[in-house]
């Protein structure tokens, strides 16, 4: 192993900018245009392409997705959605912001996907709708989940923040479910500083998101500041402020064309990581199923803590004085103290508490160095060699 320079600092996530993405949010400024117009236009159309979807609304966050998702199929007081608790608070959120109730179920140890037995003993018959999340980059057992919840109707919305570019059995994720969610915050795959889009093949609800998403203002109000565009609006529902920028929309054109070198970058650094962890007996890897592509948003390490004579939290700290940032994905919902009164005792959470009280986040993005990517492999060996029990 190559020692390895101890100033050497590698954060846990870093946005992959290049001097043509600074360019092209530099020409959206200069434009005059900097709220919703034809770049974001255009970066529907091509992302829509990318995705495999028919439909799609760019957003100012993918929470607003899921939470427009949830508007266009008509969510009402007192239905429930299922969700797996091991995710982050935006799916269950934004259930609660209709008076609705998460249920929470359990995922796999093995991808730490929702756990499609798990989901069908969740649904009951105040269940409006599922939202599988594709966790990490590993799109979910769709096949499985669709198979459950259309016999009774369930909507499947799909959290895909984590999760393009990626493909399930040969298809681009935008057309895994009813409706697909995804995020281009500054973490994500791609990015666009904050941002998100809602991917349908059903057009009614495409233009009730795209409504939505700008005040309940009807198609035509959205015109109103171009050219030939009108001055009269009209109202048609009370709706929200969701809307992506056209500066935001700039810096997503100019990132999509390097979604799949970016997610390429991603798999050999994750590549990598596992060629040196899998040989350690203490480390559990997170598997991706042979008939997916993989985004690798996340790269998960899990550790079996008999294996080591320090926990979870010491193992973050020593990689932390080692100049290795990390993360844990995710605190489950069920313990969070507002969330803890939707878990029911029938619906088991076994493999949730196993395996997110042993899991470390490392650092996995497009722009890593080798010095960086040897960095992160280094220290984890160095922590393996000296706690080994």
């Amino acid at each position: 192993m190559t020692e390895i320079a101890p100033h050497v600092k590698v954060p846990f996530t870093r946005p992959d900018i290049t001097r043509e993405d600074v360019e092209a949010v530099a020409d959206a400024v200069r434009s005059g245009w900097l709220t919703t117009g034809p770049r974001v236009a255009e970066f529907e159309r091509r992302f829509a392409e990318a995705a495999g979807a028919e439909h799609v609304v760019m957003l100012n966050s993918g929470t607003a997705a899921l939470h427009l998702a949830l508007e266009a199929i008509g969510l009402r007081r007192g239905d429930e959605v299922v969700v797996p608790s091991l995710t982050f608070a935006a799916c269950a959120e934004v259930v609660c912001y209709f008076g609705a109730k998460p249920v929470f179920v359990d995922v796999r140890s093995a991808d730490h996907n929702i756990d499609p037995a798990s989901l069908a003993s969740a649904i009951g018959p105040r269940t409006r709708a599922v939202m599988p999340v594709h966790f990490g980059g590993v799109p979910c057992d769709m096949d499985e989940i669709l198979a459950i919840c259309r016999p009774s109707g369930v909507a499947v919305i799909a959290d895909s923040a984590h999760c393009f570019p990626s493909e399930y059995h040969g298809r681009q994720v935008g057309v895994l479910a009813d409706i697909s969610c995804f995020s281009f915050y500054a973490t994500k795959t791609i990015t666009t500083g904050e941002g998100g889009a809602l991917a349908t093949e059903n057009a009614a609800w495409a233009e009730r998101a795209r409504m939505m998403s700008l005040h309940g203002l009807s198609r035509d109000a959205w015109k109103r500041y171009a050219e030939g565009g009108s001055w009269y609006y009209e109202i048609a529902a009370a709706g929200y402020k969701y809307n992506m920028t056209d500066v935001a929309g700039a810096l997503g054109l100019s990132q999509l064309p390097r979604a799949q070198a970016m997610r390429d970058s991603r798999e050999r650094i994750a590549s990598r990581y596992d060629a040196e962890f899998e040989r350690i007996d203490g480390f559990e890897l997170l598997r991706t199923p042979s008939d997916r592509v993989n985004a690798h948003h996340l790269y998960v390490l899990k550790l079996r803590q008999a294996a080591f004579r320090i926990d979870r939290g010491r193992f973050i700290e020593e990689l932390a004085a080692r100049g290795v940032a990390t993360s844990v994905h995710f605190i489950p919902l069920h313990l969070q103290p507002f969330y803890r009164q939707f878990a029911r005792r029938e619906i088991g959470l076994a493999v949730t508490d196993d395996v997110w009280s042993r899991s470390v986040s490392l650092p996995i993005h497009s722009g890593m160095a080798d010095i960086e990517v040897e960095t992160v492999v280094s220290a984890v060996l160095e922590l393996a060699r000296l706690h080994a029990r």
